[in-house]
């Protein structure tokens, strides 16, 4: 009875250390998501950090690379809606090569991509917010919604990336 009894413990510990429990939404570290932002985010495009980009808003043009739903749901204040699966350049036509464009997503890969055409177009400053949305609202600021309200919640794009945003602030 003993011996069963430690052989348990036994099989409980060496499970819990080989397969550790996963970590519920929202619950990560700083460095855990700016290794995943950093890995989805590989490219040509330049990297700009949030706290870069806080305060200079008004002196770029920030572009929305997430599904027309994503966008309508929450987006950083002026930030123009573009697409990514169905994205065309005629969104776009009125920018000019050398204006100063901030592209972004949920965590940075379809911005990225974005960034990728618009640097084979021709433009010259662009770049990719590094964990784009999803760190915006981690670090405390606000987003607005369709109608131009201030909201703090943020679509997850599924449950799979919905886990990489903070409290209860991710919607699908």
């Amino acid at each position: 009875m003993k011996n069963r009894k430690f052989l348990q413990l036994l099989i409980a510990f060496v499970f819990t250390q080989c397969y550790p429990s996963p970590k519920l939404a929202g619950q990560f570290t700083d460095q855990e998501f700016n290794d995943m932002a950093t890995q989805m985010a590989k490219g040509d495009t330049e990297d700009i950090e949030v706290a870069t980009l806080k305060g200079m808003e008004e002196k770029v043009i920030l572009l929305d690379t997430r599904e027309k739903k994503e966008y309508e749901i929450s987006h950083i204040p002026g930030a123009i809606w573009v697409g990514y699966d169905d994205f065309k350049m005629k969104r776009i036509k009125e920018l000019a090569k050398d204006a100063k464009i901030v592209t972004y997503c949920s965590v940075g890969y379809r911005s990225e991509r974005i960034g990728e055409k618009l640097l084979k177009a021709g433009f010259t400053d662009v770049s990719n917010l590094k964990g784009s949305i999803f760190k915006w609202v981690n670090d405390g600021y606000m987003l607005e919604d369709k109608d131009g309200n201030e909201t703090d919640k943020v679509h997850g794009f599924n449950q799979k990336w919905g886990k990489w945003v903070k409290g209860n602030k991710v919607v699908y």
